[in-house]
């Protein structure tokens, strides 16, 4: 990354940040805080029907839907949003994934082993609460490839009851529809217009900020819960999961988790509940693992006990690898969160921002040779990534006996041939839209092809022909689209209902289960299997019961 870049980066996170206003507005719901408890005020014994470890994007649509019928305890190891101002408005996007992690902001920051930096949502509505509020649903080929039996109908249903309490419409913001433009020259068609599908072409999607800029995650979902049979427990770190034995193998009974005082809790499910781990694509196999889940050389190397041995936790990890542009504009252009995509008939996911940030310099700045101070830097941002990816990687215990030490993860970026050839090709449509007509406005200077624009470095080869120079480029500007997934694979650690295989009264429901990111942005399908699997398990218990 370039000095400048670098520069540039570090005044727009530390700007306010401002979005055009999106098609409808909606008041935020703070409703479910009357279920809220922080895990110090909590019995250190208690039992529920259900235990949901961690409240996240799949999480909180789960427990309001079993909290219809049953008791439901949450627990997220984060506070509730309004303990982070920022992650209720679309203006603290950036600054959320950018802030120094002291242990207690919204976005956790981890490195991978690769060497790319990520994070974790740690609030209440998890990830939901710090992503950039794109919503799309998934694509059939996840359906038909995910190892779960689905029953459309209710998929449907449960997409429409995520969509009709926090996803609204949009109207383009004018880089937004640059960029739309741009996309329709490049050949990226047809025009969907305005669409929740993922459809080949070029489309506008649903978002979870409102026409002011307020974010609306997954943590609003609970206010369509049966409160006075959920409680959600913030602050509390769940350390393991509890089992006992009988002659029909292990059974998840309950957890062990600490509150943010050092104190010991221990809640356990009913006959007929469960445990359900949806702590994300790392923290639930992390708890797997400490638990006693996992491969058994592993495992035992930490001298962790061994409840069931399965040599695929942890295992499988991905990350869709991310590549972009950056450009300066010579105007002010509107600041704008992702409203538009492109989807190639390769597969290959195009999207942009873009970002407006005040500031003076004390003598001319080289960009801008005739101006004066103070000066606006407009950014725009066109991102590609690819659906799969093929690579995958590991994910590893650092320590056996903290939860809150992160495991190491490797996702092993472009380690297969095609995951690299891909990113050529994504990059190579994004070099054919910055020679589209609708692109010219935001060049500095009159000239042909790219030549004009001011990229921040680095920059696009100027020959996109050339494979080694693109593919260089692919492998120095990769990054993350925090769309991992993996570690807990449908058909490998967990079965088509989701039951962690080789013990009772066990699920995961989470992007861990995925051996591919849904669509072109995973929030939407996440929420939906949320929704999806809570049905499910209360038609489950209803059949059980005649």
């Amino acid at each position: 990354m370039g000095a400048l870049l670098l520069f540039v980066l570090s005044l727009i996170f530390n700007h306010r940040l401002e979005v055009l206003a999106l098609a409808t507005s909606s008041d935020h719901d703070f409703s479910y805080l009357e279920s809220v408890y922080n895990a110090s005020d909590l019995p250190l014994k208690e039992e529920y029907d259900y235990i949901i470890v961690g409240g996240g994007t799949a999480g909180c649509p789960l427990a309001a839907t079993l909290s219809a019928n049953y008791s439901v305890l949450v627990l997220e190891r984060g506070s509730v949003p309004s303990s982070y101002p920022l992650v209720l408005t679309a203006n603290g996007l950036l600054a959320n994934l950018m802030q120094e992690d002291d242990g207690k902001t919204p976005a956790q920051r981890f490195t991978s082993e690769d060497g790319v930096a990520n994070v974790r949502g740690r609030v209440l509505g998890g990830s939901s609460m710090i992503n950039a509020g794109f919503f799309s649903r998934a694509d059939d080929q996840f359906y038909n490839e995910s190892g779960i039996q689905w029953d459309m109908d209710m998929v449907e249903k449960a997409y429409q009851w995520v969509e009709d309490t926090i996803v609204f419409s949009s109207n383009l913001s004018a880089f937004q529809s640059i960029f739309k433009q741009a996309l329709l020259e490049a050949g990226v068609g047809p025009d969907n217009e305005f669409s929740v599908q993922h459809i080949v072409g070029t489309k506008a999607s649903g978002s979870t900020f409102d026409d002011q800029g307020r974010r609306h995650g997954a943590v609003e979902l609970l206010n369509r819960g049966e409160l006075k049979n959920l409680r959600v427990a913030v602050e509390a770190y769940v350390e393991k999961i509890i089992f006992s034995s009988n002659t029909s193998g292990f059974f998840a009974t309950g957890v062990i988790y600490n509150d943010s005082n050092g104190k010991t809790h221990e809640a356990f499910a009913r006959d007929g509940g469960e445990v359900i781990l949806s702590a994300g694509a790392i923290g639930s196999p992390q708890l797997l693992l400490l638990s006693g889940v996992g491969p058994v050389p592993h495992l035992s190397s930490h001298a962790i006990p061994v409840i069931s041995q399965n040599p695929d936790v942890g295992n499988h990890m991905a990350d869709n690898p991310r590549n972009n542009v950056n450009m300066v504009v010579p105007f002010a252009l509107d600041p704008s969160v992702p409203q538009v995509a492109g989807i190639t008939n390769d597969s290959n996911y195009i999207q942009a921002i873009s970002s407006v940030v005040p500031f003076s310099f004390p003598q001319p700045f080289s960009l801008f040779p005739n101006g004066t101070t103070p000066l606006q830097l407009s950014v725009a941002t066109i991102v590609e990534k690819f659906s799969g990816p093929l690579s995958s990687g590991s994910l590893r215990l650092v320590s056996s006996a903290e939860v809150k030490v992160s495991p190491t993860v490797r996702f092993n970026y472009f380690e297969e041939p095609e995951d690299l050839a891909r990113c050529v090709r994504g990059m190579r449509k994004v070099g054919d839209m910055l020679r589209t007509d609708a692109m010219e406005g935001l060049k500095f200077e009159d000239l042909e092809g790219v030549e004009g624009f001011k990229f921040l470095e680095p920059s696009l080869p100027r020959n996109l022909s050339d494979d080694a120079s693109m593919e260089s480029f692919c492998r120095s500007t990769v990054t993350t689209y925090w769309h991992y997934h993996g570690g807990c694979v449908v058909g490998k650690v967990v079965d088509a209902d989701l039951r962690v295989v080789g013990t009772n009264s066990l699920r995961v429901v989470d992007g861990s289960i995925f051996n591919t990111s849904p669509g072109t942005n995973p929030q939407a399908t996440l929420m939906m299997i949320g929704r999806y699997i809570g049905l499910k398990m209360l038609q489950e218990r209803e059949a059980a019961a005649k």
